[in-house]
């Protein structure tokens, strides 16, 4: 077990505790998550254990992309990824301010989501990420209207459909992916 980044009790819905992935630790519980159905614009569909091991230990290695897995009231409920848009093929679609961080987060499968379950996990999470930032940027897939709908009901600003390139590297390999942005900035 990581030590907590985040911790925040929301009225009404619980305390939400972000933390660090454990690669080796986490690795089967996640893998159960990303491969199922319902996931399938995580990218990670038909992966294995090993392989969602090895891709959350390449990103506990980096400075700009961060993996967390999040509870509520104790029970693991979300993955949690941030990272610095300029360091991410995303900062190559739209004009990257100081002060922005982006963040992708997938919910636990769960068999009864209570009513008001996701705006609670994203009120804690924006949270998280403002703290320290200015802005945040998500970048679901853009068919993915779900998600979509969900960010401009959390107050997202949507932003123009963008076609983030593919990453191939040695360590990762990612799809080219038509996404739609959307903008989140603290109060004044």
């Amino acid at each position: 077990m990581t030590t907590p980044v985040h911790v925040q009790t929301v009225e009404g819905f619980g305390t939400v505790v972000v933390r660090p992935i454990a690669p080796d630790a986490d690795a089967p519980l996640i893998h159960a998550w990303v491969n199922e159905e319902r996931a399938r614009f995580w990218g990670m569909n038909g992966t294995t254990v090993e392989q969602v091991r090895d891709v959350y230990a390449h990103l506990d290695s980096l400075t700009t992309h961060h993996g967390f897995l999040v509870e509520l009231d104790g029970q693991p409920t979300a993955l949690f990824q941030t990272y610095e848009p300029a360091a991410d093929r995303v900062g190559e679609c739209y004009e990257v301010e100081e002060g922005d961080i982006g963040c992708h987060f997938l919910i636990a499968p769960s068999s009864a989501p209570s009513p008001g379950f996701t705006a609670g996990l994203i009120t804690a999470l924006t949270a998280f990420c403002l703290r320290d930032h200015l802005r945040i940027v998500v970048e679901p897939d853009a068919a993915n209207e779900k998600a979509v709908r969900r960010m401009e009901r959390a107050g997202f600003e949507l932003g123009p459909e963008v076609v983030l390139p593919e990453v191939d590297l040695p360590e990762v390999f990612i799809p080219e992916k038509k996404a739609r942005l959307a903008f989140l900035r603290r109060a004044a």
